[in-house]
């Protein structure tokens, strides 16, 4: 199965100076962790979703030799997500990750793949508790309920031709979305 990373956005929550697929945790932009990760994983092959918000991302990763660039309107996660669908090079199912997932690891991707393998082409969403998140004390923009209890989508997703399951995980390294300042400080202290 092929990923593909969305590193469309500007960042403006960050207000920083660099694109949030830039922005920096440990020294490292956020986008090289991910790529790295996805590349080091059982994926095929790698791409990365870029737009006309961030064409300092674009330049970036046309630098990488393990990845290969989409080009998406960068009319939001949804439509650019469509153009990816819609691109000639992927084909359902497909391993979508956001940028700001920076904390992301190799065996972390495979349980994902695994998973959705069992699932035959069936959509698959990976989520953490939202007590997690609050307990780590970071963001958590998006929830939803799920047998019982409040998840928080992590950005990490097997889009497919059917159904949308929900894959529960605990682990705290998807718990670490950078979307703001406080974000990146718990992701460097996990790092240390």
């Amino acid at each position: 199965m092929d990923a593909v990373v969305m590193c469309g956005g500007r960042g403006t929550r960050l207000g920083a100076d660099a694109e949030k697929p830039l922005f920096e945790v440990a020294g490292r932009p956020m986008v090289d962790r991910v790529c790295d990760a996805l590349a080091a994983s059982r994926a095929d092959s790698v791409y990365t979703a870029v737009s006309p918000h961030a064409p300092a991302t674009r330049e970036h990763v046309r630098e990488r030799t393990d990845c290969t660039i989409i080009e998406t309107p960068g009319e939001g996660y949804v439509a650019d997500l469509g153009t990816v669908l819609d691109d000639d090079r992927i084909a359902e199912p497909v391993l979508t990750c956001v940028a700001d997932l920076p904390l992301l690891a190799p065996a972390l991707v495979d349980e994902t793949l695994a998973a959705a393998h069992d699932r035959d082409g069936e959509s698959l969403t990976v989520a953490v508790p939202a007590a997690l998140k609050e307990c780590l004390g970071v963001s958590s923009d998006t929830t939803k309920p799920h047998e019982g209890r409040t998840v928080a989508p992590v950005g990490l997703n097997v889009v497919g031709s059917a159904g949308d399951a929900v894959r529960l995980s605990y682990d705290a390294r998807l718990a670490v979305n950078v979307n703001r300042t406080a974000d990146a400080s718990v992701a460097e202290r996990l790092l240390e």
